[in-house]
């Protein structure tokens, strides 16, 4: 069974991320991801980024990943 820890490694591997938390009971997942490359980019797309760094996963071991995505100028706004 997937972790929280192992999905944060994963996504951490394929987004440069200046922020990530993500909690989870290993079926269902929760991540707030702040990454510089998710400027411009609309809310989709974003989710795209992060399907596309954990590629295959997304398939095979990750059942249901709910995600909040922003950019570290949106995350300091919030703070």
């Amino acid at each position: 069974m997937l972790t929280p820890d192992q999905l944060h490694g994963y996504i951490a591997q394929g987004l440069r991320c200046d922020h990530l938390e993500v909690d989870g009971d290993g079926h269902h997942f929760e991540a707030l991801i702040v990454s510089a490359e998710f400027a411009g980019l609309s809310r989709i797309r974003r989710h795209q980024r992060v399907y596309a760094a954990l590629g295959e996963r997304m398939r095979e071991e990750i059942h249901a990943l709910s995600m909040r995505t922003l950019t570290p100028e949106e995350w300091q706004q919030l703070g």
